[in-house]
């Protein structure tokens, strides 16, 4: 009986313990298509760093994000290692280069020989000149692109001009957990006297809490037991140009409105151990997102497969995850809204529960479980049809 080795796949992005979604994404990818292999996968993780972190296995191989260099030696890496396929996850901040292009990227693209999947996690509809052709370049270089929203696939068709059958559509990963009343949580964390409002992720301007906090002064008023989490640390980025000036103004939001017993900020990155039993203690989760130009939304994902009561802005990616009553939208930047809503679902409760067991229901669509069997089986095709490229090559040669 042949035995055959494991298929290496090269993941390139950042990771753990980076405290970035995409890190957090990557290490939830390498575990499900480990589990969905069954032992025919060998992963190795290429991580993008930026300095000051301890990478354990599966980290290999570094890339220090605003080293030119570093992206042509890593590919040269792999080119001269075991690696069947790479899978690439692109966001373009996550790469060094022109400022919102991330053009160092290019360099490990044109020396990369291995086939390649990339993730795109950010395609926009109206990039500058840069963003564009960087697009254009992973689309070129890349057998085929993953995307989590049908918005990105009809974006990448629509505006770059990638054909259809190169594009897969993959849903973000969610955590398969039981569907629990919010109840149980509440009491282990002290809260259970409290109707629990949550939002979670890397604080910045652009998630919106301000709105939600403006929205909390008309629901104490009808609701006083309301309590609104801010879970999450402020997003590197941010902490670098300007420190933590936008959450202290936050915190001072708070305190001349007078809801310093109604909105709390967590300060600080969650294990999934934590972050999950602050999802299940939450009676409503709420993404206040002041743009529409967002195609994926990682925390929504883990909101709607744990069953969460969701109160989103219509940024696509809550568009097509809450569509048909499996949450609610209310117009941008309008706290007042967010307030009726709510308080009008906390007076429905039949309604609140048919909300909660659709969005749950739809979840187990998104598990890491599945996710993960979709990624091995993209992985393991591409990798098979590359190596029986490569061994025609070397047929054709040798018939020379």
């Amino acid at each position: 009986m042949i035995t055959w080795p494991p298929l290496k796949v090269a993941f390139v992005s950042s990771y753990r313990p980076t405290q970035c979604g995409i890190a957090t994404f990557t290490s939830h990818l390498v575990h499900s298509v480990q589990l969905a292999a069954s032992g025919a996968v060998q992963p190795v993780v290429i991580a993008m760093d930026s300095g000051g972190v301890d990478y354990a296995t599966p980290v290999e191989l570094k890339i220090r994000r605003d080293v030119r260099y570093d992206y042509v030696a890593a590919a040269d890496s792999l080119n001269h290692s075991d690696i069947g396929v790479v899978s690439l996850q692109h966001e373009f901040g996550l790469f060094g280069g022109a400022a919102g292009a991330g053009e160092y990227l290019e360099h490990f693209l044109t020396h990369l020989d291995i086939p390649l999947v990339t993730t795109l996690h950010t395609v926009l509809q109206v990039p500058s000149s840069d963003q564009y052709r960087m697009t254009r370049a992973i689309a070129d270089c890349s057998v085929n692109l993953a995307v989590m929203s049908d918005r990105g696939a009809d974006m990448l068709g629509r505006v770059y001009g990638v054909p259809s059958p190169k594009i897969h559509l993959i849903p973000h990963g969610t955590p398969d957990l039981p569907l629990v009343a919010s109840s149980r949580r509440k009491r282990a964390m002290g809260l259970e006297d409290r109707t629990t409002i949550l939002t979670f992720g890397l604080l910045s301007p652009n998630k919106g809490v301000e709105v939600m906090i403006r929205a909390m002064d008309r629901i104490v008023a009808q609701m006083p037991e309301a309590i609104y989490i801010v879970l999450g640390v402020t997003h590197p980025n941010l902490l670098k140009t300007e420190g933590e000036l936008y959450r202290r103004s936050l915190e001072d939001m708070v305190r001349t409105m007078g809801l310093e017993d109604h909105v709390v900020f967590h300060n600080q990155f969650v294990d999934d151990r934590n972050l999950y039993a602050y999802l299940q203690m939450a009676d409503f989760y709420v993404t206040p997102y002041l743009s529409e130009e967002q195609i994926v939304s990682g925390t929504l994902a883990f909101a709607l497969g744990t069953g969460r009561v969701i109160i989103s802005t219509p940024y696509w990616h809550a568009q097509e995850l809450l569509a048909d009553g499996h949450g609610r939208l209310v117009p941008f930047d309008d706290p007042m809204s967010l307030a009726q809503t709510i308080l009008a679902l906390k007076e429905d409760p039949e309604e609140y529960l048919r909300i909660r067991s659709r969005a749950y229901a739809k979840g187990r669509n998104m598990t890491w479980a599945v996710v993960g069997e979709a990624y091995w089986r993209l992985l393991s095709e591409v990798a098979a049809n590359g190596a029986q490229r490569s061994a025609e090559a070397v047929s054709g040669a040798l018939a020379v």
